[in-house]
Formats: structure tokens, C-alpha cells, sequence
């Protein structure tokens, strides 16, 4: 299904977002994100700097090294285009994720490391995702080598993370029950309501 058509309009603004997955040959594995920000018109910045149309606002790059647990072993940053030469100070702090899990909680440990004046907007945003593409790139690639190894996925011991996490992978939905019927219904253990 497409979108309706738009209304009449006049193009402004492009973000462009990438995330890409790497299986190192050291077992490790590169996660790699950018993030290009680009006006279709020229204009001048506060400081008088002509922009040409199409010229890079902001353009940054992430790359994350993480073990099978998908914790952060390694963080290399880069602001090739930013507003500002200070945006520069936003790469530094980012060396506090090394350690970090990308899994439950990562948002916060985000916010918590790099929020407001600690870290730099743009690259806070580009973490938030590194997540999901680090699980779209691990956990499939995982999946293909047990396939290959005559292991079918309704064999699963635990059920998925992404289990009860969407709406068509509802645990009570007919994709699990397809796929994993042994975690038809499946719930996971919840602690005491506060």
C-alpha cells in the first residue's frame, strides 16, 4: 500500500539516514551509521557562510564494534559537516558507550551518558537505531548459520527478543504460531506491579 498522493508542495529538506552491519573477521561485529542533513535552496549561515544548495549541514558518522552479546567494545565518531566548529566537542563524549549493551535500557543509557549539553543532538539520534540494526544484522546472521547447520528456528530453546515486541510477532498472533509454536502464548516474567 503507498502513501495518498501529496498535496502540491515544494521540496526543502533532505535528511538522509544509513545504518549498514559488518561481520568482522575477528568474530566482532562493525555497526555503521550516517546522517546527511541538506537544504534544496543556497542560503547563508549566521555567521555570513554562503551554503550552497545540496551542501552538507550536518553530516556524521558512527561506527560501533560489539561482541555476540551486543555489548559496545569499541566507538569511533566523525562530524564531517556540523553548524558550528564547537559541534566538534560532541565526538569526545561518545567513548562513554564503550561498555554499554545495546539491548534493554539503551535509550536511557543514552540520555544518561550523552543527554542534553553532554553529548551532540545528532549523534544522540544516530544511537538510538544502532540497536535495531545491530539485532538486524547479528541475530539473522546467526539464525542463517544454525539453517545451515539443519537447525530450524521452531527449535528455539528461548524465544526470540523480538518475540511480543510487534504487532506481527504477537505471541498470540498467527506469525509466532507459525513460526515458534512452541512460544504460542508465551508471555515473559513480569515483576511486581509498582
Amino acid at each position: 500500500m503507498s502513501l495518498p498522493a501529496p498535496a502540491a508542495r515544494r521540496h526543502l529538506h533532505t535528511r538522509s539516514v544509513t545504518y549498514q552491519g559488518f561481520l568482522r573477521d575477528d568474530g566482532l561485529w562493525d555497526i555503521e551509521a550516517e546522517m546527511a542533513d541538506a537544504k534544496t535552496y543556497g542560503f547563508a549561515r549566521s555567521d555570513g557562510t554562503a551554503m550552497p544548495p545540496g551542501t552538507p549541514i550536518h553530516q556524521m558518522r558512527i561506527r560501533v564494534t560489539v561482541d555476540e552479546s551486543l555489548t559496545i567494545r569499541a566507538i569511533a565518531t566523525e562530524s564531517a559537516h556540523a553548524p558550528f566548529p564547537e559541534c566538534q566537542q560532541g565526538t569526545g563524549p561518545m567513548q562513554q558507550m564503550v561498555g554499554v549493551r545495546l539491548g534493554p535500557g539503551w535509550r536511557q543509557a543514552i540520555e544518561k551518558a550523552l543527554g542534553g549539553v553532554r553529548g551532540c543532538t545528532h549523534l544522540r539520534e544516530l544511537l538510538f537505531n544502532m540497536a535495531t540494526a545491530a539485532y538486524q544484522t547479528v541475530f539473522p546472521w546467526r539464525e542463517h548459520e544454525r539453517r545451515h547447520a539443519g537447525v530450524q528456528p521452531g527449535e528455539a530453546a528461548q524465544p526470540p527478543y523480538h518475540l511480543g515486541r510487534c504487532i506481527a510477532w504477537d505471541t498470540s498472533g498467527p506469525v509466532t504460531a507459525r513460526y515458534y509454536p512452541q512460544f504460542a502464548g508465551w508471555a515473559p516474567l513480569r515483576g511486581p506491579l509498582r
